[in-house]
């Protein structure tokens, strides 16, 4: 089992900045595909960012392309998702995901390849 912790949510103005932190208590947290995902009420959960396990890949949604860094730290067990210039569209709930059995360089965007989830984290983007 994994167990996956969000932190760092919270209000923001637009234009501003937030960093997220997944931590994850796996032994084998290395050779998981991580990814960030927001669900807006009453839609499906989507992908916003996902690194592959070795770190070399990654994915984007367009609407945080050039504005949101996703990034891994193996000796920490965590994720991150730096978060600039935020709009008001950004507002919702970030959740951390884990997705085991991928290959190294494979980066996952469907949320049903993704095993294991953290609780989720509020970010609201308003002035």
């Amino acid at each position: 089992q994994v167990r996956l912790v969000e932190s760092g949510g919270g209000l923001v103005q637009p234009g501003g900045s937030l960093t997220l932190s997944c931590s994850a208590s796996a032994p084998t947290f290395s050779r998981f595909g991580m990814g960030w995902f927001r669900q807006d009420p009453g839609k499906e959960r989507e992908p916003v960012a996902t690194i592959a396990w070795n770190g070399a890949n990654t994915f984007y949604s367009d609407s945080v392309k050039g504005r949101f860094t996703i990034s891994r730290a193996r000796n920490k067990n965590t994720v991150y998702l730096d978060m600039n210039s935020l709009r008001p569209e950004d507002t919702g709930v970030y959740y951390c995901a884990a997705s085991s059995g991928v290959r190294s360089g494979v980066v996952r965007t469907d949320p049903n390849e993704y095993h294991f989830w953290g609780q989720g984290t509020q970010v609201t983007v308003s002035s």
